[in-house]
């Protein structure tokens, strides 16, 4: 074998692990873009050390050994990511201010298909998607470091406690303790979205009710958006730390400060473990849509109960592979000359 079918051959075999080690990652630091960069120092530091894997354990184990150190090293500084609830009270419309933070203070969106392999087992699917739903995430970010590698390997991961250990260099007794510490942890935060249900796939009830809310938000009707929101919703829009709990104050915001997303059009994406839109919003100057937000929408007993908005669009669109511009279609063109 060549030198350089063999370097094809470990890059194709190292790649295969990559969703899943984003997966990782990304429950561990909570950034979409720090965990891609976490995945891309654990494949260079495989390719420096391969001569050093002797194959006691295997090559997966291996690899997560050495993303988990990638990740205690980010993690070292002790920073948490968070959701605006996690940081402000809740704010009455009356009240409302748009003051953002910093890009890491905040709790980042991704991309379904970024950290989510495709198991044969539909329960094995189902657990991967809760633990990366935005409720659990911030949830996550609460445990330290340790613990919070120690819940994932065991409990999304389905890990021994003897691998654990193996892995991160302890005791059984101690990724017990460890496991049982982080467990009380989540059980005294519910956080709120964290009773959100969202089948998979999606159920009949669940399509129409994203339908309507489609109808409803493109349509700006806020008769119809009241509607589909359960009365302790909650809207959230980092970088700003404002967030907004009830459908009076979320109809309220979009029908005074959110006023120019009327008119906007919805793209369905997958975020999160949930269902998502990418939203673009009216462009007034050269016509068509421009990116706004990718929305997150949580859904508990056929209402929203919600409605996250992720406004860095300079980010987050491309990471979705989602376009930069919509050109305005034709309705849209007739429309607006009607109304002129």
């Amino acid at each position: 074998m060549t030198n350089g079918t063999a370097t094809t051959d470990l890059d194709a075999t190292l790649e295969r692990y990559r969703v899943e080690l984003t997966g990782y990652c990304y429950r561990m630091l909570g950034s979409s873009f720090e965990a891609e960069d976490a995945v891309q120092d654990t494949m260079i530091r495989a390719w420096r050390s391969l001569d050093k894997f002797e194959g006691r354990s295997s090559l997966r184990s291996w690899l997560y050994r050495i993303a988990t150190n990638v990740c205690l090293d980010m993690l070292s500084a002790g920073n948490k990511r968070a959701r605006p609830m996690d940081l402000t009270d809740t704010t009455p419309l009356a009240q409302a201010a748009l003051s953002p933070r910093p890009d890491h203070t905040w709790l980042e969106p991704m991309p379904d298909d970024r950290v989510l392999p495709t198991p044969a087992d539909p329960a094995e699917a189902a657990v991967a998607k809760e633990s990366v739903r935005l409720a659990f995430m911030a949830a996550l970010q609460q445990l330290p470091a340790k613990q919070r590698a120690v819940l994932i390997l065991r409990e999304v991961l389905a890990w021994k406690a003897s691998e654990v250990a193996e892995l991160l260099d302890t005791s059984v007794a101690s990724v017990n303790s460890a496991l049982q510490r982080a467990r009380a942890t989540l059980a005294e935060r519910r956080e709120p979205g964290a009773g959100a249900s969202v089948s998979d796939p999606l159920d009949e009830d669940q399509k129409k009710l994203l339908d309507r809310y489609v109808a409803a938000f493109e349509g700006y009707d806020m008769s119809a958006l009241t509607a589909l929101l359960h009365e302790d919703a909650v809207m959230t829009m980092p970088p700003f730390d404002l967030w907004l709990t009830g459908a009076d104050d979320i109809t309220g915001f979009m029908t005074t400060l959110g006023a120019p997303c009327a008119g906007s059009r919805l793209v369905p994406v997958r975020v999160n473990g949930l269902p998502g839109f990418a939203q673009y919003k009216p462009d007034p100057e050269n016509g068509g849509f421009v990116p706004w937000a990718i929305q997150a929408l949580e859904i508990s007993d056929g209402r929203i109960t919600g409605f996250h908005c992720f406004l860095d669009t300079q980010r987050w669109f491309p990471l979705f592979g989602l376009p930069l511009r919509l050109e305005a279609e034709a309705d849209d063109v007739e429309q607006d000359a009607q109304r002129g």
